[in-house]
């Protein structure tokens, strides 16, 4: 069993749990640790001097005495080790090189064709990767990235089988079908690559961001594409083969049945994502180019697009309350760029009241995911970290 796949309650007091309350401030000693883990000082003291030995903490000299010898302070180190990340979206990608806190140093938001192929995207990118971590100052955000790169994880917008890296039928990436992203990154980079898929990284970075405390989580991805990621009993929960949390193929009654990219009809995705809003508004006769396009239609009030989105949100709803009542999480969050569309989420919120139990949303939190345009290449970089600290 990795660190990845233990129950919640077996990573009480855990490297990966260490760690995390250091970079987080809820924890600056030996002491702290002790508290807060319930472990004895003896198995503290053993886990953060693996941590040390790894690079993953630092001493940063005595803290306050409170009777006794004054304590070692501990730090996660900022300048010494860096996580290079990807975030690759259908026209855009967002990468970055954060530190070992998961904080971000520097980012940037780069234009992508993805139809040029696997090797000639994902070679540009891991350039991009190289430029960050060599501390590029024109790329800088509040700091210089320079230092030891320690992994790169991949956020890959289609079906990703996580214990490979490789990519399975995606349904709007021609060329990448099979790709070993894994392989192919790995052969360019000395150190370990992690490849998920995009929807994953947006819910575990939105988790570790906003809602670490809680068990259980769906946060769904709406942009061009959708999809979710499902967070259960505090980790990223994949299932068999990896695609758990895949919603975009499940069938919602609509009349006529829109033809899917999968080659199915009435999928998710052919009625309630971006690219669906934009044929069908096509179709209309409404002259517009792409998902921009429609979101501006939407907050001008453009009848036929609001009524679009308002329907889009309604299928949305429709299947998460499936979701909802069949796993009864805590939060459902939305993030991507249909998130700030107020007629999809009012619809969404109004079905999934509509269609669950009144038990599963009796507490239930439904809100937009709030990191912002860095919470997937935030996941991304705590893949790694969770990878780095499991092997220390």
């Amino acid at each position: 069993m990795t660190i990845d796949d233990a129950p919640r309650d077996a990573l009480r007091g855990g490297p990966r749990e260490l760690l995390r309350w250091v970079a987080t401030g809820a924890a600056v000693s030996r002491a702290d640790l002790s508290r807060l883990s319930g472990l004895s000082p003896s198995t503290v003291s053993q886990r953060v001097e693996a941590l040390i030995s790894q690079g993953l903490l630092e001493e940063t000299g005595a803290g306050r005495s409170r009777g006794g010898r004054r304590p070692r302070q501990l730090a996660v180190p900022t300048g010494g080790a860096v996580v290079g990340a990807i975030d690759l979206g259908a026209h855009h990608a967002r990468v970055g090189a954060l530190d070992l806190s998961g904080r971000v140093v520097q980012a940037r938001t780069l234009p992508v064709r993805i139809e040029d192929g696997p090797e000639a995207v994902l070679g540009a990118l891991l350039a991009e990767v190289a430029t960050l971590v060599d501390g590029d100052p024109a790329a800088s955000r509040g700091g210089s990235a320079t230092g030891a790169l320690r992994g790169v994880g991949i956020g890959i917008p289609g079906p990703v089988q996580h214990s490979t890296g490789r990519i399975v039928s995606p349904s709007r990436m021609p060329g990448w079908n099979g790709f070993d992203v894994a392989a192919f990154c790995a052969g360019r980079v000395d150190v370990p690559v992690i490849v998920d898929n995009d929807a994953n990284l947006m819910a575990l970075g939105a988790h570790r961001t906003a809602h670490s405390e809680l068990d259980h989580a769906v946060y769904i991805k709406a942009g061009t594409g959708i999809g979710s990621g499902v967070i259960s009993s505090g980790r990223l929960h994949r299932g068999a083969q990896g695609s758990a949390g895949d919603i975009s193929h499940c069938r919602v009654v609509a009349d006529p049945a829109p033809p899917c990219t999968c080659g199915n009809a009435g999928c998710l995705e052919a009625v309630a994502s971006g690219a669906a809003l934009v044929t069908a508004l096509r179709g209309q006769g409404v002259p517009v180019s792409d998902l921009t396009g429609v979101i501006r239609l939407i907050d001008d009030g453009d009848r036929q697009a609001t009524a679009l989105a308002r329907q889009a949100g309604r299928a949305v709803g429709e299947i998460l309350a499936v979701v909802v009542n069949f796993f009864n999480p805590q939060v459902v969050a939305i993030g991507g760029r249909l998130a700030d569309c107020e007629p999809l989420l009012a619809s969404m919120r109004a079905t999934l009241y509509e269609r669950c139990l009144p038990l599963a949303t009796q507490t239930l939190l439904i809100e937009r995911v709030a990191a912002g345009q860095d919470v997937g290449i935030t996941g991304a970089a705590h893949l790694v970290i969770d990878h780095v600290v499991a092997a220390a």
